[in-house]
């Protein structure tokens, strides 16, 4: 049948997903360890980025200092862990370096993204009155969010893929199933756990995909959370709705009075 139709009678026989070191036990310590990863990561990159994005200053400083992460290789930072006393400290130096490898893509876009907003339209809502906590929920980071995701989209994809390497420190995931299958040379075993992994961050995209165009605020909506309350598409920015009856219109040049027109020569 060859390898691929090898692998595929490994993935539907039933016992190689039972039992502790079945395919479902690693593939719930594979979610496990990508999951609180990327919290981790989400949790340090996004609040900087937006922080950073919305006073204008020091951004370009920590998107650098995150960058580092991504010229650290992840088997290096497992390897430091490995001579250190955390070395039996259960997934957390897998956790670790997976964080340091989340976090520059996550940092970045989410600061580019804000500091992509059109200025002009920043100073417009600063025009009508806005705070800055309500500048940035209803202005900056509607328009910030398409990067935001992309940048979300990419960390999550790229952890689920590497989080394989925490079967190189002898801590579980699917990575187990491919190194299983390397040490008892069982080539169907290593395409099916590598099958298992590509399918995952298949999925994980395919949700975060669905998840961007449920959320996904459309430029009308942002628009309409950045005018306050009480004025319509009739009136001007900061005209309340009110104040023009049915059938109004704004005076123009044409209809001002004689004595308050001047003309200029």
């Amino acid at each position: 049948m060859g390898v691929l139709g090898d692998a595929w009678t490994w993935l539907i026989t039933g016992s190689n997903w039972s039992g502790e070191g079945g395919a479902l036990s690693r593939l719930g310590e594979h979610v496990y360890v990508s999951g609180v990863a990327l919290a981790l990561a989400c949790a340090i990159a996004l609040p900087t980025a937006f922080y950073l994005g919305h006073i204008g200053k020091g951004g370009a400083l920590a998107v650098n200092i995150s960058n580092v992460g991504r010229a650290i290789p992840v088997f290096a930072v497992l390897a430091l862990f490995m001579l250190s006393p955390l070395r039996n400290a259960g997934y957390v130096p897998t956790i670790v370096a997976l964080v340091l490898f989340a976090v520059p893509p996550l940092l970045t876009n989410a600061y580019v993204g804000m500091r992509e907003v059109d200025r002009a339209v920043l100073e417009a809502a600063r025009g009508m009155g806005m705070s800055g906590r309500q500048l940035f929920l209803r202005v900056e980071l509607p328009l910030a969010y398409p990067m935001v995701m992309t940048g979300l989209r990419s960390a999550s994809v790229q952890v689920v893929a590497t989080a394989t390497i925490a079967a190189m420190v002898g801590q579980g995931g699917l990575g187990r199933i491919i190194t299983a299958g390397f040490n008892t040379y069982d080539t169907p075993q290593v395409v099916a756990g590598a099958l298992l992994v590509a399918l995952l961050a298949l999925l994980v995209e395919g949700v975060l995909v669905a998840v961007d165009r449920v959320l996904d605020p459309s430029p009308s909506a942002a628009v309409s959370r950045a005018r306050p309350p009480g004025t319509h598409d009739g009136a001007p920015n900061g005209v309340p709705s009110d104040a023009l009856s049915p059938g109004d219109s704004l005076p123009t040049g044409d209809s001002l009075p004689r004595d308050r027109v001047t003309k200029t020569v």
